[in-house]
């Protein structure tokens, strides 16, 4: 952390980073994957899953601010477990997940770019072009957290504008009415109880 300098990342640029990590890898990479799995429930399957990733959020706000730090969740199991094996591993386990969330988000850009052409799913543009985009997002890392900033918050306002354009545009296609928010008792049944958990697990990656 020699290279970090104090206050070169704004509120307004963390804020648009968390915001841009939760609407890239948490809707646009797992929504549809939620969806099938938990069926006419997947509202309050994504209500529930928002209420238990927000004790989470709040265990990091408290953390945060017994100890301020620039090192992430590394800092926060070394505040826990010091420094011992333990610590190690998990920062390790964590990293790897981390490797392989990018890799999904990285992956479902290549097949959400290749639809809009008459392209193969299998076609070898989408490895090509998830790779193209960590290159570009290492860029964007390498190049500062000022940088990294404003991107995250130009990113986040067109993920958020795209949303509020897509859901409206969704509702209005669907012919929503309030009584679809109740839950069909024959479409529920065709899932088990391990679709809620698999459904909720997906939520909070």
């Amino acid at each position: 952390m020699t290279s970090y300098k104090k206050n070169s990342l704004t509120l307004k640029g963390a804020v648009a980073l968390g915001t841009g990590v939760m609407i890239g890898a948490g809707i646009f990479a797992l929504l549809g994957q939620v969806a099938e799995l938990s069926g006419t429930w997947f509202p309050y399957i994504f209500i529930v899953g928002a209420v238990i990733s927000g004790f989470s959020a709040y265990s990091y706000i408290k953390v945060s601010n017994a100890y301020p730090s620039a090192g992430g969740i590394a800092m926060i199991l070394m505040k826990a477990y010091g420094k011992t094996t333990l610590t190690a591993a998990t920062s390790v386990l964590m990293a790897l997940s981390m490797i392989i969330n990018e890799s999904l988000v990285a992956r479902t850009f290549g097949s959400y770019t290749m639809q809009l052409f008459d392209v193969e799913k299998n076609s070898m543009w989408v490895p090509v072009l998830g790779v193209a985009l960590l290159i570009f997002a290492y860029i964007i890392n390498i190049s500062g957290n000022k940088i990294i900033g404003k991107t995250s918050q130009f990113m986040s306002f067109l993920k958020i504008a795209g949303i509020l354009l897509f859901a409206i545009g969704g509702l209005w296609a669907a012919k929503f009415v309030i009584g679809d928010l109740i839950p069909s008792g024959t479409n529920a049944s065709d899932y088990s109880v391990a679709s809620y958990i698999g459904a909720l697990n997906y939520l909070f990656i």
